[in-house]
């Protein structure tokens, strides 16, 4: 019997070939990489560049030889797959001894993510840096070192953007955020946006909202960045404008793309293509609040659905599972947190009758020692009670909060349910009312 193959190396592509394994250790299971890492922390890179992680190394979960010896994996480092040919059963692989064609059993397209890289004039030139990958994390943290700026321009408000601003203040130096729309943060809401923002300026980082980025200025190297009125003096540019999904590869071979422009599968992670599977940034998955197809290209997500797949190609079908949406981001000491439906608009248009309310709280027992302000926005459907979503933002306790939200969202819990979950109580963590608990009596006295 030919083999299972997975094309791509990293969370759901590892996560899958571990599984079946596992499951299956006398089937053989061929993983083509075309880079030099598999299974690490892409997460992490901020913290790498900020210095909070000593070595790259550091940020990889599970390394090539392990995959090979100890879980007996043929793991292929350095080899590109360059075609898909799903009728035939095979895939063609560009590799260090040339051009080679392996069959396969059933495959799993995990072919990722890749950061966008926008048209502007200069994204050429030294000092001008994505961050999707280790060596790009290496590259900036080299920069920092041996170049030394004095002043870095962050194009883009996001996740990465944010964290980044962080990791380079830590280096002291002068830090501008370029950002397009109204305020950073966009998927959190203007609430938790605020709140960042003033964490920012609080940082001492310089923030341009409302300001498109036209293009890089310098010769050889970035000297500057210029937004059309002005030009700001920056010695070194990162651009985190958002990622992609890599589906060139699948859509060459005729494998279908959903509405969001990532592969579309089925429950279990199954393409159009029989026997073929994707997981991961690649692929689509089902929201639990709308129920409709949506990408969310998070590293859960990722690890998830390939340990499911796995699992179904081994024989016991297993759904990959709903999601929904579940973020967390440190802004140098406030935490921002999302999960589900947030937006009133996204929430109509999914066919929901959209109520929020938004209350602040303290993060532990008022009398307690340490405690902070914690704001939380929770929306609802005022036909079925339901919660659809919420955002946080705080400098303590959020992330364990925002996990109780996402847990109602895939129970499909009213306001009223939540408001009676029996969650953990002690002074030093929270008020006998955990905010989750008043924001979800607060929504339910407001949904009627």
């Amino acid at each position: 019997m030919d083999p299972i193959v997975i094309v791509g190396g990293d969370a759901a592509g590892m996560s899958a070939a571990s599984k079946f394994k596992r499951e299956r250790p006398e089937r053989e299971v061929v993983v083509f990489e075309r880079g030099e890492y598999v299974s690490y922390a892409a997460c992490g890179m901020p913290y790498y560049v900020k210095g909070a992680v000593d070595s790259l190394d550091d940020l990889v979960t599970v390394t090539p030889e392990a995959f090979v010896e100890e879980r007996g994996i043929d793991l292929r480092l350095h080899h590109e797959v360059v075609e898909l040919r799903p009728d035939k059963h095979e895939v063609v692989v560009e590799g260090p001894e040339g051009r080679l064609t392996q069959p396969y059993d059933q495959l799993l397209v995990a072919t990722g993510a890749h950061a966008v890289v926008p048209p502007f004039e200069g994204m050429d030139l030294d000092g001008v840096f994505t961050m999707h990958s280790l060596p790009e994390a290496d590259a900036v943290r080299d920069y920092l070192a041996f170049e030394e700026p004095e002043t870095v321009g962050v194009v883009g408000g996001g996740y990465i953007g944010i964290e980044m601003a962080e990791a380079f203040r830590e280096h002291d130096v002068e830090v501008h955020v370029f950002e397009m729309l109204p305020h950073v943060m966009a998927p959190f809401g203007e609430t938790v946006a605020e709140a960042v923002e003033e964490e920012l300026r609080r940082q001492g980082v310089h923030l341009h909202l409302d300001t498109a980025v036209e293009r890089f200025v310098g010769d050889d190297s970035v000297t500057g960045i210029d937004v059309g009125g002005a030009v700001y003096d920056v010695e070194l540019a990162l651009v985190g404008v958002g990622v992609a999904p890599n589906t060139d590869l699948a859509a060459s071979a005729g494998i279908e793309l959903g509405e969001t422009g990532a592969v579309a599968t089925d429950e279990y992670g199954r393409t159009s293509r029989s026997g073929v599977f994707a997981a991961g940034d690649v692929a689509e998955a089902r929201h639990a609040v709308t129920g409709e197809p949506d990408h969310v290209p998070l590293a859960l997500t990722a690890n998830r659905a390939g340990r499911a797949i796995g699992q179904t190609m081994a024989g016991d079908e297993t759904p990959v599972g709903e999601i929904a949406g579940t973020a967390v981001v440190k802004a140098f000491d406030l935490t921002a947190a999302r999960t589900g439906v947030i937006d009133e608009e996204q929430a109509r248009g999914a066919g929901f009758d959209p109520v929020s309310v938004t209350i602040t709280a303290s993060s532990r027992a008022h009398y307690y020692p340490g405690a902070e302000e914690l704001t939380i926005t929770m929306l609802g459907d005022r036909v079925s009670g339901r919660v659809l979503g919420a955002t946080m933002v705080g400098r303590e306790g959020v992330a364990k909060r925002i996990d109780t939200v996402a847990v109602a969202l895939h129970e499909g819990a009213t306001a009223e349910e939540l408001s009676y979950y029996d969650l953990a109580y002690a002074p030093p963590f929270s008020p006998v009312w955990d905010p989750v608990l008043t924001a979800a009596k607060v929504l339910d006295g407001k949904l009627g």
